[in-house]
C-alpha cells in the first residue's frame, strides 16, 4: 500500500506517517524542502519514508507524485493558533487550505490512473462556535454549516476537492476537534499548570470537543482501508467535555490545582477575534458516522487520555 502526505510534517502528519510505517504502509511526504522535512519525521522513522518536492500550489507536478497511490490524505494547512488574526494572517489561513485543494483536484484531474482514496482535512470550526451547549444539543456530521470565520474557511476548505466527487476517486472529509497529544494544542495548557496558576479560560462553560492523537491517526487509517467510508466523518471522541472539566481533569493528571481562571476580557484584548471563536466559544461534537462505521476508540475518556499523553 502507497500512501501520500501533503502537509506531512505537522504535528498529525508526523504521527501519522509513524503509524502508517507501522501498518507496512510505503509512505510519500511532500515538502517544500524535502531535506529539511526528513528532520521533522520521528527518530528512527524518517529514512523509511520518501520525500517528494512540492510548492503546494503546482497541480502538474503533485500529479507525478499521487499517480496510482492507493490514499492521498491532505492536511496542508497554516497553524490558526500561531498568531492574532490580522486581515494578513486570516488571508494566510484561507489560502493556505484552498490553493493546496484546488491544485490536488487538478492534480487528479490530470490522471487516468487515479488515487483510490483522498482523506480531505478540515476541522469542527466548520459547525461554528457557541459560548455554551447543553449536553441535549450536540452537532453531527448532518449538521450545516455555522457562522464565522472558521465556518467559512473550512466550508472553502472542503469545496476545494470537491470536483473529485465525480471523478471516481473515493473522498473521505475529516473535521478534526482538538487534537491531544505530545505538542499541539496540549502543550499551550501546560505551562501555567506546571507552575501551579493554571485553570479555565473564559466561564469554562464551553464545550471542548477533543480527541487522543493515537484515535486521530487510527481513525484515519481505518477510514483509508474501510472503502465504504465516504462523505464526512467528525474526528472527535465520543465524550466532549467542558473547559472546566477539561482544566480540572489537567491538574488532577498532573497533580497540579485549576483554579486561576482567565477573565474572557483579557483574552479578547490580547488575542481579539481568535479568543472568540477558539478559546471563549466551542461546539459539542459527537463522531457519529466513524462508530457506526465500526471503528473503536483506545481512548474514549478525558482522563485516560490526558493520563496516556503526560504521566511516564
Amino acid at each position: 500500500m502507497r500512501a501520500v502526505l501533503l502537509g506531512g510534517s505537522g504535528f498529525i502528519g508526523r504521527a501519522l506517517t509513524s503509524r502508517l510505517l507501522e501498518n507496512d504502509v510505503h509512505v510519500v511526504v511532500t515538502s517544500r524542502n524535502p531535506q529539511h522535512g526528513r528532520y521533522l519525521i520521528p527518530e528512527g522513522h524518517s529514512f523509511h519514508v520518501d520525500f517528494a518536492l512540492w510548492d503546494g500550489k503546482d497541480p502538474e507536478q503533485l500529479s507525478t507524485h499521487i499517480k496510482s497511490a492507493d490514499a492521498v490524505i491532505n492536511l496542508i494547512g497554516s497553524n490558526i493558533a500561531a498568531g492574532r488574526w490580522t486581515e494578513e494572517r486570516k488571508e494566510e489561513i484561507r489560502n493556505s487550505r484552498v490553493s493546496a485543494g484546488n491544485a490536488l483536484c487538478s492534480a487528479i484531474s490530470m490522471l487516468e490512473d487515479r488515487p483510490k482514496v483522498v482523506i480531505q482535512s478540515s476541522a469542527i470550526g466548520f459547525y461554528g462556535a457557541h459560548p455554551t451547549s447543553p449536553e441535549n444539543n450536540y452537532v453531527t456530521e448532518d449538521s450545516s454549516a455555522g457562522q464565522g470565520f472558521l465556518a467559512s474557511v473550512c466550508k472553502e476548505w472542503e469545496d476545494s476537492t470537491a470536483c473529485m466527487d465525480t471523478s471516481g476517486t473515493r473522498r473521505v472529509i475529516i473535521r478534526s476537534g482538538l487534537v491531544l497529544g505530545n505538542g499541539g494544542v496540549l502543550h499551550k495548557f501546560l505551562p501555567p499548570f506546571k507552575f501551579g496558576v493554571g485553570g479555565p479560560l473564559g466561564n469554562g462553560k464551553q464545550v471542548m470537543s477533543w480527541i487522543h492523537i493515537q484515535d486521530q491517526v487510527d481513525a484515519i487509517i481505518h477510514i483509508i482501508k474501510t472503502s465504504s467510508c465516504t462523505g464526512v466523518f467528525n474526528l472527535t471522541s465520543p465524550n466532549p467535555e467542558t473547559m472546566d472539566t477539561f482544566c480540572r481533569t489537567l491538574g488532577s493528571v498532573l497533580g497540579k490545582p485549576s483554579w486561576l481562571r482567565v477573565p474572557a476580557p483579557l483574552l479578547r484584548i490580547a488575542l481579539g477575534e481568535m479568543a472568540e471563536e477558539l478559546i471563549l466559544q466551542g461546539q459539542r461534537v459527537l463522531p457519529e458516522k466513524l462508530l457506526e462505521s465500526g471503528f473503536c476508540f483506545s481512548y474514549p475518556s478525558l482522563d485516560d487520555a490526558l493520563a496516556n499523553i503526560l504521566r511516564p
